[in-house]
């Protein structure tokens, strides 16, 4: 994330800040300035070209401080969100905050990096909506299945639960599972089916992760029935990306948001000097020069505190390829994927 300043008093903010904690000005986040910006007492910003904005009205029900085109309507971020609890749910309505931070944060990791993000309110047949969805408010002690269809993705609330996500993480043998990181793959899922398109990207997605058309329900039976191959720590960045090329692609495309924004990040707070990792030609040199030496660096800072490592991962050569072709996919990119 960047490092964002109050501009009246030049105290340090926080991404989610709605008041400077310093001077008490009131806050919102400017998407088309990616900057966090004072808010008069009616909760209206105007920015250089005299354009009015207003505080998203999710305010107080979702924490939302991005700025609306219309006095009273929501920003182009909640937009997004298709389905949220209802006003009576109110365990999933404290999960729903946490997620539509998380949403949040992924919106603007996705703004910084260049990939379009189009409402389905926008663009019905390929734009992106999200299904935040309580099991509480269903009435049915069935878990919400996380996944991608269409543009849009569904999101199990009670993920936003340290203490159920852990559980999970657990059964599953995973060495990480954040919600964050739930959006940032099934994203993935999504940008695959928008932007891998065309003889040439389809051949080399499918020359790295494989046949895509492959029984997918086969897949998971398989996967959950055996397990990983041996071997899998050659090709693959975890046991999950193994179990088929979508999820190996979804996987992959999550660790390029991570290590993007931990890089960002890193270097908005002055852990580490190195230029955007979009001003490189080749991802694989951001992964060996910036990514490995920082991703050291901070699990050691991590077990100093006794802690799991911060990126409890390794980054194989063919791993660094499928990385590369994910960075391609970005608009302005020139990388050869």
């Amino acid at each position: 994330m960047k490092s964002y300043r109050c501009r009246v008093c030049d105290n340090a903010l926080y991404f989610e800040n709605s008041v400077c904690m310093s001077c008490g000005t009131a806050l919102g986040y400017s998407r088309d300035e990616r900057a966090i910006v004072p808010v008069d007492e009616r909760g209206s910003y105007v920015d250089a070209s005299g354009l009015v904005w207003w505080v998203c009205c999710n305010l107080d029900l979702s924490g939302c401080t991005w700025l609306a085109t219309v006095e009273g309507g929501q920003c182009t971020a909640c937009d997004l969100t298709r389905t949220r609890p209802a006003d009576d749910d109110v365990e999933g309505l404290a999960q729903f905050r946490l997620a539509e931070q998380a949403k949040r944060h992924l919106v603007a990791e996705l703004d910084g990096l260049g990939f379009p993000v189009v409402a389905k309110t926008v663009d019905a047949e390929n734009g992106l909506a999200f299904d935040l969805l309580s099991t509480t408010d269903r009435g049915t002690d069935e878990n919400v299945v996380i996944g991608h269809a269409d543009g849009v993705i569904t999101i199990d609330l009670a993920e936003s639960d340290d203490a159920y996500r852990e559980k999970v993480r657990a059964r599953l043998d995973e060495p990480y599972r954040t919600m964050l990181g739930h959006f940032r793959h099934e994203i993935g899922h999504y940008y695959e089916w928008q932007l891998v398109r065309g003889d040439d990207r389809m051949a080399r997605c499918r020359e790295l992760f494989g046949d895509e058309s492959a029984d997918y329900q086969a897949a998971i039976d398989r996967h959950y029935a055996e397990g990983a191959p041996v071997g899998w720590e050659d090709e693959f960045i975890s046991t999950y990306a193994t179990m088929h090329p979508f999820e190996d692609f979804a996987e992959t495309w999550a660790h390029y948001l991570h290590i993007c924004d931990t890089i960002e990040t890193a270097g908005e707070f002055g852990l580490t000097a190195v230029a955007p990792v979009t001003a490189f030609s080749a991802f694989g040199d951001v992964v060996a020069g910036v990514w490995v030496p920082l991703a050291v660096a901070l699990n050691m800072v991590n077990r100093s505190m006794g802690k799991d490592d911060l990126y409890p991962f390794v980054i194989p050569p063919r791993v660094v390829e499928k990385l590369e072709f994910v960075a391609s996919l970005r608009p302005d990119s020139s990388s050869p994927g």
